[in-house]
């Protein structure tokens, strides 16, 4: 039988990749589910080319536009934040692939997860605010967590066959972004245009913002503590400009595996969509002699605060990565808006962090409340800047 998969995100960077992963295996995968957030015109093209049997918009306000648009294809249509996590939950759904982006992505995946649905994770911002509640869910109703980041994919392609041996260290590598090696009076006048002219990746606007503050490199050190059970302090970011060893992982007998590949995301998205079947492509192969050396490098967190703050975030625990989060989805917004400067992003999220009220053992609800209060409160200090 195909794999039926629902697409949570599906008009995004990496929702449009896995349906190009999909259409060119259509023996062994099924669109189940498409949903997007406001992008009706390639919903619409999606719905149409895949028939899936839902698709779900969750702007409300556009319900109408794509009911009408699918009205002569055998598509039930609905809309808003309640159906989003009403559709994982259907029977006819094999595997979740979340790949909406920022918290939005949390609640589907909560509740596809207690519906014992089987999750391809590549919204990290889910981890990142509620990963121990998420990592909790998962053990007690036997569901598979896996992941998507390419980063993340490496990870657990280097353990398969490993999970009896103990990790002594992970190593995450990191492009660096655009502005590798800049100093702090260079980023100064960083223009949106030059934050979101990623060297090695292309991804959505925010992700991409993410990578050129290292805010991404950090969600993904605690995607990974999560996801395979570490403290931060075995997790160590290294800059790797190529994209080519996507993360490496060190054994207690000193031994390391690395996955190497050339930095394409449908490979990963393939891979957990797959697994733990490896299947035939004819995806660019690397050839050695294209990259005659592979440099790594220390990042440097004094200029790239980002990353920092969120080995800080780990350490405390509790609700502060959420809050962490939230601040860095307000400030993110307002830079890509032209509203503050690419420096003051962490400024504005460090101070977030320390007016919000922290919680040591947060439930669901209180995470919903501390994000709502953050970005409330990075919101004035926004406004007070300016």
């Amino acid at each position: 039988m195909k794999k039926r998969i629902a697409i949570l995100g599906s008009t995004g960077s990496i929702g449009t990749q896995a349906l190009e992963v999909i259409s060119q295996n259509q023996d062994i995968f099924e669109v189940e589910v498409l949903t997007a957030n406001n992008n009706v015109d390639i919903l619409i093209q999606q719905a149409k080319a895949f028939q899936p049997n839902v698709v779900v918009i969750a702007n409300q306000e556009k319900y109408s536009f794509v009911s009408e648009a699918l009205k002569d294809e055998p598509i039930k249509v609905y809309a808003g934040a309640d159906a989003l996590s009403q559709v994982v939950q259907m029977d006819t759904v094999d595997l979740v692939l979340t790949a909406m982006v920022g918290y939005s992505g949390l609640l589907p995946t909560y509740n596809a997860i207690k519906a014992k649905k089987n999750i391809a994770l590549a919204n990290k911002e889910t981890m990142v605010v509620a990963g121990e509640i998420i990592t909790k869910a998962a053990i007690e109703n036997k569901v598979e967590i896996l992941p998507v980041d390419s980063e993340h994919s490496a990870i657990f392609q280097c353990l398969v066959g490993e999970f009896m041996n103990p990790i002594e260290k992970i190593y995450l590598t990191c492009s660096g972004g655009p502005f590798r090696g800049k100093s702090e009076k260079e980023l100064q006048n960083v223009t949106v245009d030059k934050a979101l002219n990623h060297p090695n990746w292309d991804m959505g606007a925010k992700i991409t913002i993410d990578s050129a503050t290292l805010m991404n490199k950090g969600f993904e050190m605690m995607e990974a503590c999560w996801l395979f059970g570490l403290p931060a302090s075995k997790i160590e970011v290294i800059i790797h400009p190529q994209s080519i060893i996507h993360s490496i992982v060190q054994f207690e007998d000193g031994s390391m595996k690395a996955q190497m590949g050339l930095p394409d995301m449908k490979l990963p998205i393939q891979y957990a969509l797959g697994f733990p079947q490896r299947i035939k492509n004819d995806f660019p192969r690397f050839n050695f002699f294209d990259y005659p050396r592979l440099d790594f490098e220390p990042p440097n967190t004094k200029i790239f605060r980002n990353l920092a703050l969120s080995f800080e975030a780990m350490k405390m625990g509790g609700n502060m990565p959420c809050i962490l989060n939230a601040a860095n989805e307000i400030v993110v917004e307002a830079f890509l808006n032209r509203k503050i400067a690419f420096l003051q992003m962490p400024e504005i999220i460090e101070k977030a962090m320390q007016k919000a009220a922290f919680i040591k053992k947060p439930t669901l609800d209180d995470l919903i409340q501390s994000n709502s209060e953050t970005r409330g409160i990075t919101t004035l200090l926004i406004e007070n800047k300016n």
